[in-house]
């Protein structure tokens, strides 16, 4: 059995070591090269450059062709890839010469696909634009040796290159370019083969045969083919000459899908230097990336010019991907060019992730995500427009349907819980959030219509007003921030409570919940729409429940302003992580602590310490970090602290400081900064209040922090000093909500320190802009030869809206 070097043990050390020597290499050898002609009349002359003796690991990856993937996400699946490299991706863009980073960031990905057990191909172009470089060279070469001896060194600057005939340069570039795929492969172990074709190969039965069985044998052994037309004898391309049922090879793009076809392969990308295909020619003002295609959608295009090299174009490519879409192979259309995207574009695609423009033959019955923020846009500007009273008479119909539709919102909620429940995939605290009550329902009611009683004054209320000079006055109002995405997991009764937030501050919203909770979604946004519709604004909230992926939702930027998590402290790291130019509002980790001062109540500490904890401890607001004062061990108020915490069964944590004063302590911390989220807390001793304050700030998240003491001045020193979004004192850190703060309900709750900081409500969720009302005004009135003065003086504020 062979074996093959893992490809992270050469990346790690050799990937940028490897790029520079091999390319400065090969071009020095290129250079110094003589030129004479090598004969490789087809694929039956088939030269394997490279077989490693060295035993390799594949993973098992298994899939019957037949019909293409109906969805991204089912890519990973692929055995089978064809991948595609484009004229404009292989070559420079002076068209002389080869693109030799780029090239080796993609060999680089082909090689960790091959080590995963997948079987890659290769279709390139390049051999013209790497034997132009060669002939120029040589040319070059020959004329100034030439012009030296017999005209002098003054007219070597009026040297010209002819033009070069293509098949001349396909000549004498195919070795060259060869060469180069074997160095740069050969760096992770992997073999290569030289497959040169024409279309008579494939229209030969006898030849194809041949051509389908060599491909076999290769893959087999692990090999990567690399193919290419045979430009140097191969003739003009003949417009349409394409036969029944079978796509001619006029150019790469036809030979990849023909190929991809013929080895019944799984996947074929299709790299180029568009971002994939526009619904009308990309850099034009209304063109749109178009996410998925299917079959018959054509009509609804518009092509535009070809690329900077190469033959085809983006109708050939569409052709060719739909003539092998038909073929049972899925395609992807991507651009290999872009330096931010190049070096992971092959494997993202093949990871699922929203990459170019995907060809699927199953259109689904809904829109598209686009489509669903484009149509949320809208609705949420006729709703921002409606009258206050009419935004609240919504919320107040939701909170109805609520209570009156309890029934079948519980029974969608059984139906969840009974499938989580029997998965076993969601942990005690989960399961939890996840359950629906009626007790929960009525509360959520009671608070939708707070946020409708709310609601009278907040979009477009005047908060400034400036009279600039006379008959020219600015006002400052308050404006929906525009279309929000609200990713949520296991808490179906979020979407209500952000639903008439939207709706109460004017805001479009796009849902995407958990689907562990789907059926409870679904139930909860039926009814949402329901109440939108009696004012005409039903597209104003919308539910993502195609297979989109939340990275791939992150990178919706020119659609969505605003990103508000809810869930885990890994959620929102992860959309954080993954959102591309939109804000994220919310907070990564809830680390909550309690400070029991040496002057603290014992009434008090026990009261407030085991609601903080017990009361619901998987919320974000439960206490996380139990910090005592040092001179209440060995005393009554700390022993009941523990005793509380054993009935309660929380399991105790002791601080490095703690466990030092315990001859046996409970197991010590692994770190000072965990949120559990469940009965479990550290527990860690401070020497002061200032002490406790330095803990927090080196620790905590800045999410909500108490103190229990009965001395005032050291209460307002930690109020005042303590730099987190709720500090409280004497009170639970579980009144850190939304609903307890008045505000109706919350989207979340803010760490970050600009926009909304705590729990987020309706006024977290608008914006300002500024309205200038003018007679004719222009700002040279104002300069030292005009005739008009600023005044800048404040005007009173009126609580008229301007709705």
């Amino acid at each position: 059995m062979l074996h093959r070097l893992s490809f992270n043990s050469v990346l790690k050390g050799n990937a940028v070591y490897f790029r520079h020597r091999i390319c400065s290499q090969f071009i020095r050898g290129v250079s110094q090269a003589k030129y004479l002609p090598v004969i490789n009349s087809s694929f039956r002359n088939t030269t394997i450059r490279h077989w490693s003796n060295i035993p390799f690991i594949t993973v098992p990856l298994s899939r019957t062709h037949g019909k293409s993937f109906a969805h991204r996400s089912e890519l990973k699946h692929a055995k089978r890839i064809v991948v595609k490299l484009g004229s404009a991706v292989v070559t420079r863009g002076d068209e002389c010469g080869l693109a030799l980073g780029r090239l080796a960031s993609i060999v680089e990905q082909v090689a960790v696909l091959q080590n995963q057990g997948r079987e890659m191909m290769i279709v390139t172009s390049g051999a013209v634009a790497f034997g132009k470089q060669r002939l120029r060279h040589e040319i070059l070469l020959s004329q100034s040796v030439r012009q030296a001896l017999h005209s002098g060194q003054n007219q070597l600057k009026e040297m010209s290159v002819p033009v070069l005939e293509a098949r001349a340069c396909a000549a004498a570039g195919q070795s060259g370019l060869m060469a180069l795929y074997e160095a740069m492969f050969t760096q992770y172990s992997t073999c290569t083969a030289q497959i040169l074709v024409t279309n008579l190969d494939f229209h030969d039965d006898q030849k194809r045969r041949n051509l389908n069985s060599t491909l076999h044998e290769l893959l087999r052994m692990n090999i990567v083919p690399i193919i290419n037309t045979n430009d140097a004898v191969v003739p003009p391309p003949e417009p349409n000459s394409d036969l029944q049922g079978v796509i001619s090879i006029k150019d790469n793009d036809s030979l990849a899908a023909r190929l991809a076809v013929e080895m019944k392969a799984d996947l074929l990308i299709a790299l180029s230097d568009v971002e994939g295909l526009y619904d009308s020619p990309p850099g034009s003002d209304d063109a749109k990336l178009i996410d998925i295609f299917y079959p018959g959608d054509q009509q609804s295009i518009t092509f535009g010019t070809k690329s900077r090299v190469g033959i085809g174009g983006m109708e050939a490519k569409v052709k060719a991907a739909l003539w092998a879409l038909q073929g049972g192979t899925s395609v992807v259309i991507a651009n290999g060019t872009h330096p931010k995207v190049t070096g992971h574009v092959i494997t993202d695609i093949v990871e699922g992730k929203k990459v170019g423009t995907f060809f699927s033959e199953v259109k689904p019955a809904g829109p598209t995500v686009e489509q669903q923020a484009e149509m949320a846009r809208s609705g949420g500007r006729t709703l921002a427009s409606l009258l206050p009273e009419q935004r609240a008479e919504i919320i107040c119909h939701l909170a109805d349907l609520l209570t009156d539709q309890k029934e079948e919102i519980l029974s969608a909620n059984k139906t969840d819980m009974e499938i989580a429940v029997s998965g076993g995939r969601l942990s005690p605290p989960l399961l939890k959030r996840l359950s629906l009550s009626s007790a929960k329902l009525n509360s959520l009611a009671i608070g939708l219509r707070q946020i409708a009683a709310s609601s009278q004054d907040s979009v477009g209320r005047v908060i400034r007003r400036t009279r600039i000079a006379n008959n020219l006055e600015l006002e400052q109002i308050t404006v929906p921030i525009g279309v929000l995405l609200v990713i949520f997991e296991s808490r179906p009764d979020c979407l209500p409570q952000v639903s008439a937030l939207a709706i109460a501050s004017g805001n479009a919203l796009l849902l995407k919940g958990g689907k562990e909770a789907s059926n409870t979604n679904n139930i909860l946004h039926q009814l949402t729409q329901e109440a939108l519709s009696i004012h005409g604004v039903k597209d104003a909230v919308q539910l993502v429940s195609t297979r989109e992926e939340v990275e791939d939702l992150c990178r919706l930027n020119q659609l969505i302003d605003l990103i508000i998590p809810r869930g885990s402290s890994q959620l929102v790291k992860n959309i954080q992580h993954a959102a591309k130019g939109i804000p994220v509002l919310g907070h990564s980790e809830g680390i909550c602590h309690v400070y029991v001062d040496s002057e603290a109540s014992i009434d008090k500490v026990i009261k407030i310490v085991r609601d903080s904890k017990c009361d619901y401890p998987a919320a974000c607001n439960a206490l996380e970090t139990l910090l005592v004062h040092r001179d209440l061990l060995r005393t009554p108020l700390f022993d009941q602290i523990i005793d509380m915490l054993r009935v309660e069964r929380v399991k105790i944590h002791a601080g490095p400081k703690f466990a030092s004063y315990l001859t046996f302590s409970p197991s010590e911390v692994k770190s000072l900064r965990t949120e559990y989220g469940d009965l479990e807390c550290c527990i860690e001793v401070v020497d002061s209040m200032q002490d406790a304050i330095d803990h927090i700030h080196k620790y905590g998240s800045s999410h909500t922090d108490v103190i229990i003491t009965e001395n005032e001045n050291t209460a307002e020193q930690f109020l005042q000093q303590l730099d987190s979004a709720c500090v409280f004192w004497n009170a639970s850190s579980r009144f850190s909500d939304g609903y307890r703060f008045g505000l109706g309900a919350e989207v979340g709750i803010s760490t970050s320190r600009i926009h909304a900081r705590g729990p987020v409500g309706l006024e977290g969720l608008l914006t300002t802009k500024w309205i200038l009302r003018g007679d004719g005004h222009t700002v040279a009135d104002f300069s030292e030869q005009g005739s008009l003065k600023y005044l800048h003086e404040n005007m009173p504020v009126t609580r008229r809206t301007s709705n």
